[in-house]
């Protein structure tokens, strides 16, 4: 007897959690009208929901699981440590393997200390920069991302140099100083800002790629960081292990003098870190004393380097140290966009499918993003994100968001192929419905 699909499923699920999370989802960009979908199970590239629909999966843990889900061999690490010491809050020796890792990964890399997420690594780079540099203010790129903090979300929505949340002091606004890509403008800015001590720079361009940095961008910033005498922290928490095994900067030869890492670094577990050179990190230290301070930065957590996240992550170094899979997912990734491209050449659509490495974005206002800014690039049409993203769902594809997804070791040909075809079917109904043109 065929079993019945449970298809109130997501819909009763909405109801329940708007009755105890606010907008019933923990995350912004989880909430959906007129319900959210509530997945139960994943494996490799693929999850299904309460109601037992299957998806392709192109968001993979916000672009943590470059492995997969439940890879089997992260999962048998992380389960033996659940056996044999969880978390028990005390130093124990997985966190000096894995920090012994990105040490041999990251060129940056001279000392790391373990933090419990993405946000939580920037938050304290910013501390340790100032620390170093005596100044207290920050300049960030315009819509790059650093994390959901008052620290560095002023200038996180491209074109503005306000923060996009109410709740964040004007005092954090004052202390951030947003600009443009653009190395003559930046450095004019530092010649005229003495107050300004450290330089926040998300590796890839804005959201992971979607703004690409002009070429020679991060090694001219390197440049200008060394001239002006500036603390240069690359947030590397997407690009780390994924564009190479030791990141951005070992794909360019950048080296900056902080660097944030989470998700794939963290094994697609829980946590983060903040590795950089020993002069900027030994401030961590409780053996250095300065200004009466000891540790002179102060840095505490209570599930850094926890003992079953370092097991994972561990396994995950191991296996991500040649390479080979980010070559798999950038393959795939290059098949993605090039269906994409495919699909938008026979609609006649002035659009196009870009990225570098294992990512793959869309852009609906012409054949190309160079020389476009950020705010240009990121307005989409409400009525297209809606509908790109509820077409897309309802034919079983996930996008990390509406604009954007990215690849790893478990898509196939097969899979990729698969999600052109769907995505061919949302263009045309688009099309059809007025919204494309």
């Amino acid at each position: 007897m065929t079993q019945l699909r449970d298809t109130a499923g997501n819909a009763n699920w909405t109801t329940r959690a708007r009755a105890v999370i606010p907008g019933g989802a923990s995350h912004e960009f989880r909430y959906r009208q007129p319900h959210a979908i509530y997945f139960t199970r994943a494996k490799g590239a693929e999850k299904w929901d309460v109601e037992g629909k299957r998806y392709i999966d192109f968001k993979l843990g916000a672009a943590s699981q470059i492995l997969g889900h439940a890879h089997p061999e992260i999962a048998v690490a992380v389960a033996r440590q659940m056996h044999q010491m969880p978390y028990t809050g005390d130093c124990h020796p997985l966190e000096v393997e894995w920090a012994e890792w990105l040490c041999r990964l990251f060129p940056s890399a001279e000392r790391v200390r373990f933090t419990g997420s993405g946000s939580e690594a920037t938050m304290l780079a910013l501390r340790v920069a100032r620390a170093h540099s005596g100044r207290e203010k920050v300049l960030r790129i315009d819509g790059h991302f650093h994390g959901w903090h008052d620290l560095l979300l002023t200038g996180a929505k491209p074109g503005t140099d306000t923060p996009p949340s109410l709740g964040v002091p004007q005092a954090m606004s004052d202390l951030t100083v947003v600009a443009p890509p653009e190395l003559a403008r930046i450095g004019e800015i530092l010649a005229q800002d003495t107050g300004i001590g450290t330089i926040f720079v998300e590796a890839s361009g804005a959201n992971y790629g979607s703004v690409p940095l002009p070429d020679g961008f991060l090694q001219g910033i390197r440049r200008l960081a060394d001239d002006l005498d500036r603390v240069l922290v690359f947030d590397e928490v997407i690009t780390g292990l994924r564009w190479s095994p030791g990141g951005r900067q070992a794909l360019d030869g950048v080296v900056p003098d902080l660097t944030t890492l989470a998700k794939i670094a963290t094994g697609g577990l829980p946590g983060g870190a903040l590795v950089g050179k020993a002069e900027l990190m030994e401030l961590l230290s409780p053996l250095e004393v300065r200004d009466g301070l000891t540790p002179p930065v102060s840095h505490k957590g209570t599930f850094n380097a926890a003992p079953m996240v370092a097991a994972g992550a561990i396994r995950a170094m191991e296996i991500l140290s040649t390479g080979e899979v980010q070559a798999h997912a950038d393959a795939m990734a290059a098949r993605l966009r090039d269906g994409f491209n495919g699909v938008f050449a026979r609609h006649g659509l002035a659009a196009t499918a870009y990225g570098n490495s294992s990512t793959c974005h869309l852009y609906f206002g012409g054949p190309s993003v160079t020389g476009l800014d950020a705010a240009t690039i990121r307005k989409v049409p409400p009525g297209l994100v809606k509908g790109l993203k509820d077409g897309l769902l309802e034919r079983g594809v996930d996008f990390m968001s509406h604009t954007s997804c990215v690849t790893g070791l478990p898509h196939t040909p097969d899979l990729v192929d698969e999600a052109v075809a769907a995505f061919d079917a949302v263009i045309g109904d688009l099309i059809r419905d007025g919204v494309l043109a």
